[in-house]
């Protein structure tokens, strides 16, 4: 009597364990088209931040790399009136503090003032490049839970609606099933959305930091081109 007590313990436990355990595929198959659709969406926009964020990081790193000896090297050229020298040191580093620098070597011999403007313009290019498809990530990470949030309404009308078809009794596991799956999609949204707010603003503070070596750079040439040869 004992035995089949314990078995029969046993057996309700893996029932109610087998129960509990969810399953993220069916929960998305199961959920219709339109929660398929929005799953699918915010997996697209999911890719698009990835890519964005590696590809604007990869980017951004190799901006920022500097050589401590290039404003050195630059000093003594212009110092010494070689100023073809200075130009090719420019064009032979690919980073935009090397590209500010040439533009302002191109101009030397004109007033500091359109020096100065060249270089503010060719800065403000540089930023422009920088920031190239980042706001779309601020893009993402605003409209991910709302896209997630539709998906919501969308299985919670759903729901509601096999309950009307169904003469208006309440089952639980039907409704319980409908809320599964229309809180999949605000989950989903906001994961999207907050993997794309840190990427933002991790970029954001990455290229805030090469913009501040560009100015610094600038204002270094500058002085530099004001110092009594």
């Amino acid at each position: 009597m004992f035995a089949l007590i314990q078995d029969t313990k046993n057996l309700t436990e893996e029932i109610v364990q087998e129960e509990k355990t969810l399953s993220i595929f069916n929960l998305i198959m199961e959920g219709g088209l339109g929660g398929q659709i929005i799953i699918g969406i915010l997996f697209v926009l999911l890719t698009v931040t990835i890519y964005i964020y590696f590809e604007r990081f990869f980017s951004i790193k190799s901006a920022a790399k500097i050589d401590k000896d290039f404003m050195n090297q630059i000093k003594d050229y212009i110092s010494n009136g070689k100023i073809e020298s200075a130009d090719a040191l420019c064009k032979s580093k690919e980073t935009p503090i090397a590209r500010l620098i040439g533009k302002g070597i191109s101009r030397i011999g004109k007033p500091l003032e359109d020096i100065n403007t060249a270089i503010e313009t060719a800065g403000k290019l540089e930023i422009y490049q920088l920031e190239k498809n980042v706001s779309m990530l601020a893009t993402i990470a605003g409209s991910a839970p709302m896209i997630g949030f539709l998906g919501t309404v969308i299985g919670m009308i759903v729901a509601i609606h096999e309950i009307a078809n169904a003469g208006g009794q309440i089952d639980i596991k039907m409704l319980s099933d409908g809320l599964y799956t229309a809180m999949t999609t605000t989950v989903a949204g906001l994961i999207v959305g907050i993997i794309a707010y840190v990427a933002y603003n991790h970029l954001v503070v990455r290229t805030d930091k090469v913009v501040y070596q560009m100015e610094a750079k600038s204002v270094e040439f500058l002085d530099l081109l004001n110092e009594p040869i």
